[in-house]
């Protein structure tokens, strides 16, 4: 067959989607996806101190971790997928598209849930650009994550028309735009002295691993919706899911240390406001977030079924994966707002500190907010749905 041939055929193979996907299921996750506009109709014609509930004393709420939720989740989609096709792990070659394709949705869905918080994203992406702040860690995170961006759109082309040294080298360059926007995310908190909960080196690593826990439970997640379960799955793909269950388990034990170190050196000698910070998930407002949602369901319960099955079931690795996913977003949501509960000077008469009681700041997500976040999250898993229904996702 001549080259000119393979070249035609791999182009017409790119629209043989996946027919196991109801078109029902896609059309009703993007119509539900809708109640987001109750939020940016709120914020468009009544303000940001109207719809939101940040204040002067907690501007970045949950809006902000929802963002932080998906870029961490895109750069480890991308992380993961380098296995395969940068380091040549060929038995991970198969999972290459399906994360990659995801990795654009999560970060594009971040995009759009940081728009609404940005009060003028428009002049924002311009400034950006005539304007640029060399100095800022934010102008950093947003050019280098338009880099990242760009990187993996064309590692997606590359993968869907077969061009094998194209997805290598497109590849390897989201993979370091990726790591070095991630880290630099993990920097915008880090380089906070105001803020001892955030600052320090910690955040850039952290974010890197939890980036790449992340990456392992979507994969787990939609390779079994792609093959509506385990008894589906062609023989590749059961290998690849088994051996990303095995880096879940390792990934969640050194997490689950992470965190140990994290509480005990915020504790320890209960240095000023980190202590303060850090106790309002210990034994305050966010309690109920820390204990339940981010250390059982994040963390213990993932790790205790990928342990107890030795990583060799993808039935449990997918209960473990959609738990550690549920308990991550609570993970970003704690890591935002319990940074900034404390506030930075006292409640007098003129200081402008907002909605304190008992020393604590307060923030609590209004309706606008929440269906906004909603929205984005059923928005990317209808477009997900969409993109395996329509595109050849499998790899020959």
């Amino acid at each position: 067959m001549s080259s000119h041939t393979e070249a035609v055929k791999s182009h017409s193979d790119i629209f043989n989607g996946n027919k196991r996907i109801p078109l029902s299921v896609i059309i009703v996750l993007l119509a539900l996806s809708a109640v987001s506009l109750y939020g940016l109709f709120n914020v468009i014609t009544q303000g940001h101190t109207a719809s939101y509930g940040t204040t002067k004393t907690v501007p970045w709420g949950i809006l902000i971790s929802t963002y932080v939720f998906f870029v961490v989740s895109s750069t480890g989609l991308c992380l993961i997928s380098s296995m395969g096709h940068v380091f040549n792990i060929e038995k991970y070659e198969v999972i290459g598209k399906r994360a990659i394709i995801l990795a654009i949705l999560t970060i594009c869905c971040g995009f759009f849930v940081i728009a609404t918080e940005i009060g003028h994203p428009i002049r924002m992406a311009i400034y950006n650009v005539i304007s640029p702040n060399l100095a800022s860690a934010i102008w950093w995170m947003g050019t280098l994550y338009g880099i990242y961006l760009f990187c993996i759109i064309v590692e997606f082309y590359f993968l869907m028309t077969h061009n094998h040294k194209g997805a290598f080298y497109a590849g390897l360059a989201g993979f370091i735009a990726g790591i070095s926007a991630h880290s630099n995310l993990g920097a915008v908190f880090g380089f906070l002295d105001a803020r001892p909960f955030w600052h320090g080196p910690y955040l850039p690593i952290y974010f890197i691993l939890s980036a790449l826990i992340s990456g392992c439970a979507l994969v787990i997640i939609i390779f079994n919706v792609a093959y509506k379960g385990e008894a589906n799955m062609p023989a590749k793909a059961k290998e690849a899911l088994l051996g990303i269950a095995k880096i879940f388990g390792l990934l969640l034990g050194i997490i689950i240390f992470f965190d140990i170190w994290k509480v005990l050196t915020s504790v320890y000698g209960a240095p000023p406001e980190k202590y303060e910070a850090v106790m309002t998930m210990i034994a305050g407002p966010l309690s109920i977030n820390f204990w339940f949602f981010e250390v059982l369901l994040g963390m213990l319960i993932p790790f205790a079924l990928i342990l107890g099955t030795k990583g060799r079931s993808i039935k449990a690795a997918l209960v473990a994966s959609c738990s550690a996913i549920v308990g991550i977003f609570f993970m970003r949501y704690d890591l935002v707002v319990a940074g900034q509960l404390v506030p930075m000077r006292e409640a007098t008469a003129g200081s402008r500190v907002q909605g304190v009681v008992e020393g604590l700041a307060q923030y609590t997500p209004t309706a606008s907010e929440i269906t906004i976040v909603a929205g984005a999250i059923i928005l990317c898993a209808g477009l997900y749905l969409a993109a395996e229904r329509f595109l050849n996702l499998t790899e020959d």
